[in-house]
């Protein structure tokens, strides 16, 4: 298990687009895939982001796109196997991954919201 977050993050976007290289692509999948890539990269883009943010507000910003980012994420996949029949297991083990990631971000975001609480406290 990967616990570097931001590397975590990174080879979950590179993962993605392995996948998506190499999907079949038709007219109904085409703007599903596009809006899985943005969604997925940004994630990692995000959290590397956070990461080297100039104050605690912009850390929480960041955290909460990426929040935001990875359930969008979760979205598009769960689509692109419908719209892919054919690729549901491999979409299925890119679900899990996301669903991690989720679980951690919506952890990270609630810290974030209960610190903020006691300090305006």
């Amino acid at each position: 298990m990967n616990y570097n977050l931001e590397e975590r993050t990174r080879i979950f976007s590179k993962e993605i687009i392995r996948f998506l290289v190499k999907i079949k692509k038709n007219r109904i999948n085409e703007n599903i895939i596009s809006q899985l890539i943005r969604s997925a990269t940004s994630v990692g883009a995000n959290y590397c982001e956070a990461n080297g943010a100039s104050s605690k507000k912009d850390f929480s910003n960041k955290i909460f796109i990426c929040r935001k980012e990875i359930q969008e994420t979760k979205y598009w996949v769960e689509l692109l196997a419908e719209a892919s029949p054919e690729e549901k297991d491999n979409l299925k083990k890119l679900w899990k991954e996301a669903h991690e990631l989720t679980l951690i971000f919506n952890k990270i975001s609630k810290t974030l919201k209960e610190k903020n609480l006691k300090l305006k406290n």
